[in-house]
């Protein structure tokens, strides 16, 4: 019996052959593909021009970059967002940055979402564990197509917005459906609903 072993990369190995292009990331060495549908899209950029909204209210030092990787150092492993909130004001202790658009530290992440598509166990179990590690204090789930585990958005599945807060270096979920008002802690004055983001496909 042959057993097919798939090749690893390095971290470097993927940033100089994918760095720039959004259709992959990296799990322990694994070149992921990332699959996203138009609608997956769609839900996305509507997440996105509803939180440039509330960034532009207050005039808080964030912004939302076109592309960003999230590197877990001493690790094989660089996530993709779908969207990823900085702070502009913590930038200046990245060792990355000033040469490539790639994070390391949470602290200069205000929140990070992720739009959930086939591969949901990555958003739910990997990055929920990866990115509580990294310090990264706001991370929302969104699944428009109500696919995650029963274990993670209940029974009967429907679609479901998680947010998750960092508390001790542990994420707490809270679920939010229908009309329910999400409770952002980086946005604070957000008026939005999940009913809303997925009426967007």
């Amino acid at each position: 019996m042959i057993q097919l072993v798939k090749p690893t990369l390095s971290f470097n190995e993927f940033n100089l052959n994918y760095g720039d292009d959004n259709r992959y990331e990296l799990i322990d060495g694994e070149l992921i593909e990332m699959e996203p549908t138009g609608l997956h899209e769609q839900v996305a950029a509507f997440v996105g021009r509803k939180l440039n909204v509330e960034i532009d209210r207050p005039s808080l030092h964030y912004f939302i970059p076109h592309r960003c990787l999230i590197r877990l150092l001493g690790t094989e492993t660089a996530f993709r967002p779908d969207i990823i909130v900085l702070d502009q004001t913590q930038l200046i202790n990245e060792p990355l940055w000033q040469k490539e658009p790639i994070i390391t530290l949470g602290s200069s992440i205000k929140l990070v979402v992720e739009v959930v598509s086939t591969n949901w166990q990555n958003d739910y179990a990997r990055k929920f564990e990866d990115y509580a590690v990294l310090g990264i204090q706001e991370y929302w789930i969104v699944d428009y197509l109500g696919i995650g585990g029963r274990e993670y958005i209940g029974k009967p599945k429907k679609p479901t917005i998680t947010i998750c807060t960092l508390d001790n270096e542990e994420y707490h979920r809270h679920l939010y459906q229908n009309k329910d008002i999400l409770v952002s802690l980086a946005f604070p004055d957000l008026q939005l609903t999940p009913e809303q983001i997925f009426a967007s496909v």
